[in-house]
């Protein structure tokens, strides 16, 4: 049973991206602070019937939903079914990603910048804009944003994802500010690199060379977020609000 601080029991979570990586240690860690928890997915149904059935086999309570996350008809309809399915949403983890390659900006071209806002913008924002009602009739939420620390480190060759992720930041203080008033608060999580199946094709030297600055010695695992989102999700953060809590094992002390 977990302490009353962290205790998720009859909360409701909605967790975006979370058939794989960190978004399904995320939603697994949800479930057994005792959150029933919406997943999400919606590309390779195997994966996210697997990921379902792990959460349950530890006793979670939950659904998966397949939607785009950043699709307005269809994240009214992901919030829909879990309302349905397991009632109103207290708290969301913006987690959903896309691919990120590293290129010189004249590699980029606009349509890709603006795949980067409609993630980690538009996304956030039509999650919260469809929630938000019950959170604030209830005076109680939580919205966690997933970013990286790719904003803090200033990271060369990947700027429209780090524009991105800075936007992001930029609007989870506003929302923090904006919520307070009504007892809800607005965080990000930030972690470092942190190697998971899309990372599996990723050069060797670039792994390689990323490790060895790490200050803690080690690679960053999934379950390294778990205890930090479910403390944002729970009474225990109730005085924390827009705040952005690096993940990555010292990277980014400075």
């Amino acid at each position: 049973m977990p302490s009353a601080l962290f205790d998720l029991t009859g909360k409701v979570v909605l967790v975006t991206g979370s058939s794989k990586g960190l978004g399904r240690a995320m939603a697994t860690a949800l479930a057994e602070a005792g959150a029933k928890v919406c997943m999400n997915y919606y590309n390779e149904p195997a994966a996210a019937e697997v990921a379902l059935e792990d959460m349950k086999s530890r006793g979670g309570q939950g659904i998966m939903v397949r939607a785009s996350a950043i699709d307005e008809a269809d994240i009214d309809e992901l919030v829909t079914t879990c309302e349905t399915q397991l009632g109103p949403i207290d708290a969301v983890v913006v987690n959903a990603t896309c691919d990120q390659p590293h290129l010189p900006i004249e590699e980029y071209d606009w349509d890709f910048y603006q795949s980067m806002l409609d993630f980690f913008i538009k996304s956030p924002y039509l999650i919260a804009r469809r929630v938000l009602p019950h959170m604030k009739e209830q005076r109680w939420g939580r919205i966690i944003n997933i970013g990286s620390e790719v904003f803090q480190r200033g990271v060369g060759e990947f700027s429209a994802y780090v524009a991105a992720k800075g936007g992001q930041n930029g609007w989870t203080r506003s929302m923090a500010t904006e919520l307070a008033p009504y007892n809800i608060t607005c965080n990000m999580l930030s972690p470092g690199w942190i190697p998971v199946e899309r990372h599996e094709n990723d050069p060797q030297d670039e792994k390689d060379g990323y490790r060895a600055l790490i200050p803690m010695d080690r690679w960053g695992v999934p379950g390294d977020v778990c205890g930090t989102v479910v403390y944002l999700a729970s009474d225990a953060s109730s005085f924390v609000t827009g705040q952005n809590i690096a993940i990555n094992g010292g990277m980014t002390v400075a």
